[in-house]
């Protein structure tokens, strides 16, 4: 058996003997929608500077603020990994999914490096999990060039080279992706769709249970760098990075906000997250482990949580994480069977009820 299954299968050992909910986890209220953006390689201190990002830090005063959430790790894709699996598995890259140790080709620059995993998961995860509970779930991911692209980049032929530099989609952002159950999935092109299909099921009033919404590498932060790209897509221009992200994400929430799920009695919820801190910060918390290469603590990120009866002008100082997320999602749909680390209570993961809980829920 290979190792990361043997220690998949340790960790989901460990995560039944702790799996135990708590009082924040009981007290959660059932939540019809929760929608995660997620955007790239910011500072907290970066997006809640009103100069920088106008509309992410008006949301963090009007609504909540967790004001001390951290990564997993760096780079991008094992946070991705964490937030719906609840353990980065030993990825520690952006390597193609498809990659396995000993792989070649462009997209696997580490396959020959000691310690390189496979990046196809074969574990439960949150899609798993919400189809288990007869629930519903969807990735929106913008550039996309087809539902249930197999693809590990795409971009605009005006600019695309083939290149992780000039995509704008990039299947290191899925998280679902890494996934053996979605890339097998037989109905995969109805839960990874694009922003058209955001579009028309927010019209439709047909969100599903969960969704993760990704922007592309102009639209999230991250930037891309080659002949043609757009001026304030260029990954050195941080300010205006910054301000196209934030544009996206104003946008995003005021069309969540003009549904009629929004307007309804359901209890619904917005969180804006990213992926790990602009710079190689390798602090964390709540079932991170400083020593290991792929959960070492991805730095201090931002994440606000915007809900349509919940706390308002709320901050909330506790410390969480990916994993803390992922618990909470799974509170909030009656799920109690914790995924790897989001079941380490004793570590310090915890639901994040002060940001979701509303008056007698």
């Amino acid at each position: 058996m290979h190792v990361q299954r043997i220690s998949a299968l340790i960790l989901a050992i460990l995560t039944l003997a702790a799996a135990s909910p708590a009082s924040n986890d009981l007290a959660m209220p059932r939540y019809e929608h929760i929608i995660v953006i997620m955007d790239e390689n910011k500072d907290y201190s970066q997006i809640l500077d009103p100069a920088f990002a106008p509309n992410i830090s008006a949301l963090a005063k009007q609504y909540g603020n967790a004001t001390n959430f951290y990564a997993e790790a760096h780079p991008s894709e094992p946070n991705y990994v964490a937030l719906v699996g609840g353990d980065t598995f030993g990825i520690r890259d952006d390597d193609g999914y498809t990659c396995k140790p000993g792989s070649t080709g462009g997209m696997c620059a580490g396959s020959g490096e000691p310690g390189f995993v496979d990046h196809t998961i074969d574990a439960p995860n949150l899609a798993t999990q919400l189809e288990a509970a007869g629930l519903t779930w969807k990735g929106y991911y913008e550039s996309i060039p087809a539902p249930g692209s197999r693809v590990l980049l795409a971009g605009d032929p005006a600019f695309f080279t083939g290149a992780k530099k000039t995509a704008l989609y990039a299947s290191k952002h899925s998280g679902f992706m890494n996934f053996a159950s979605v890339q097998n999935d037989p109905n995969r092109a109805e839960h990874i769709v694009g922003f058209d299909r955001l579009d028309r099921d927010l019209a439709a009033n047909a969100l599903p249970s969960f969704a993760l919404v990704v922007p592309n590498q102009c639209n999230d932060m991250h930037g891309l760098s080659g002949a043609n790209i757009p001026p304030d897509c260029v990954h050195t221009d941080k300010a205006g990075l910054i301000k196209r992200g934030d544009a996206m994400i104003g946008a995003l929430v005021r069309k969540i906000q003009a549904t009629r799920a929004w307007a309804s009695s359901d209890n619904v919820a917005i969180v804006i997250t990213f992926d790990e801190s602009g710079e190689d910060q390798r602090v964390g918390c709540c079932g991170w482990q400083p020593g290991s290469a792929a959960n070492f603590g991805g730095g201090h990120i931002p994440t606000i949580v915007i809900t349509n009866h919940g706390p308002r002008a709320k901050s909330d100082s506790t410390p969480y994480n990916h994993y803390s997320l992922l618990r909470t999602i799974e509170d909030a749909f009656g799920i109690h069977h914790y995924l790897g680390h989001a079941a380490q209570s004793d570590k310090g993961v915890q639901a994040m009820l002060p940001l979701f809980e509303v008056e007698g829920g």
